[in-house]
């Protein structure tokens, strides 16, 4: 029997989700809340069902992860329709009675003091893991601080479903114990209305307090590698095929510029099926642009290919590129269009809801389309990549705002705060 007493402080923190691994969103982010715990003097754990954090410190579980076969069966026949067969709720039922013994000794094994849920508790890939982390909060009442990036309801493949039960339940859950925190306004208001939850936000963040170093020797032919010839122009796409991401509108943007040059698209297809990627191909072809995609060759880490070619990791590649899109329609928050700041590039973005709530107002200067790509923001390409003087201007005005509103520092004083708060730090650890 667990007993969380709420004078204790805490001093083992436990991250948990399907999976903690890779370059999406969510892996980023919580790499970032780890390295600020742990400059609190606070120990990291890991629970999910695909880890690249230490091994002493991860606590794997097959059925954790969203492309296990059994959780990918709950989902194929939980969604797309209205009816549930009783076989599909029994074997929810049975995962998530495995899963939530697993929390139980994942717990009691690194003696966690407050867990921290990322998105698990909020895009339901994994219905089992988020009924399983919900019962383990409610019987345990452990000290929850459950981090959303993006909540079903903002897509449109979660709308129809069977699941509509498990999705009030769990997705997120209303418990005592459980603090929530968004990364934007729109979701602080959506998660208001629909559950009655009082949320706090905390951005998404990069190190702007300390500025990338220059590239290194590895990084020479970079341009050689991605098949751009001299005097091409290098538009890169750092972000996974998926629809919501826009990428028809960088293809039109370059074809519209009337020059030389080849988009690049860094990432794979993801979770999302790969019929959007022969969308792009095709779509490339009828626009005459030359557009590849290398997540081939783009990892987590360097290193070689079967076939003896190099790998880069995503920020060998922007010091080199000359221009970067980000089109999407949709975001939680925008991770590539801080990196884009951050290594100090001009960027094409479209207004999705997000950017023009919460990070438009800042005052940053980048180049705009709304939904389409017009003439004016060709032209203001055009000039951004012929006048390397209004080019510089802008990259060093969006790195000096970033700094003040998206930096570690941010984080740090607001993760801080927010420990103190609530009295779950040691006062050696302020």
């Amino acid at each position: 029997m667990f007993d969380f007493k709420t004078e204790d402080k805490v001093k083992n923190v436990a991250f948990i989700s399907t999976r903690i691994a890779g370059t999406d969103g969510v892996s980023l982010e919580l790499e970032k809340w780890a390295n600020v715990f742990e400059k609190f003097g606070l120990t990291c754990f890991y629970f999910a069902g695909e880890s690249d954090r230490p091994p002493e410190r991860s606590y794997l579980v097959e059925e954790a992860h969203f492309t296990h076969p059994e959780i990918k069966d709950v989902y194929n026949k939980s969604f797309g329709g209205m009816k549930r067969d009783r076989a599909v709720s029994k074997k929810i039922y049975q995962l998530a009675i495995k899963l939530k013994d697993h929390l139980y000794d994942f717990v009691k094994k690194f003696d966690i003091d407050l867990i921290i849920p990322q998105n698990a508790l909020t895009i339901p890939l994994n219905i089992p893991l988020g009924i399983a982390l919900t019962e383990f909060i409610a019987e345990t009442n452990i000290r929850t601080l459950a981090h959303h990036h993006d909540f079903y309801w903002e897509r449109d493949r979660f709308i129809v479903n069977a699941v509509s039960d498990y999705l009030k339940m769990a997705f997120p859950p209303v418990l005592p114990s459980i603090e929530h925190v968004v990364i934007n306004s729109a979701a602080d208001a959506q998660l208001s209305l629909r559950t009655g939850i009082s949320a706090h936000i905390i951005p998404n963040v990069m190190d702007f307090d300390n500025p990338p170093p220059p590239p290194d020797e590895y990084t020479f032919d970079v341009r050689q590698a991605l098949g751009i010839k001299d005097g091409e122009l290098f538009v890169l796409q750092p972000t996974r095929v998926v629809q919501r991401k826009g990428i028809e509108h960088a293809i039109e943007l370059v074809n519209r510029l009337g020059r030389k040059a080849k988009l690049v698209i860094s990432h794979a297809s993801g979770d999302e099926g790969y019929d959007y990627e022969l969308r792009l191909k095709e779509y490339s072809e009828l626009m005459k642009v030359n557009t590849v995609f290398v997540s081939d060759i783009i990892k987590e880490e360097r290193g070689t290919t079967p076939d003896g070619r190099k790998i880069y990791t995503l920020e060998d590649i922007y010091p080199y590129a000359d221009l970067v899109t980000y089109p999407s329609t949709f975001e939680g928050f925008g991770n590539a269009f801080l990196e884009t700041l951050y290594f100090k590039k001009p960027v094409v973005v479209n207004t999705y809801s997000i950017y023009l709530k919460d990070i438009q107002p800042k005052g940053f200067k980048v180049i705009e389309i709304d939904g389409y790509v017009t003439d004016k923001a060709v032209e203001q390409t055009k000039q951004v990549l012929d006048n390397p003087k209004l080019c510089q201007e802008m990259v060093d005005h969006d790195y000096e705002l970033a700094k003040k509103y998206f930096s570690y520092t941010v984080l740090e004083l607001m993760l801080r705060h927010y420990m103190i708060e609530h009295n779950w730090l040691a006062p050696e650890c302020y």
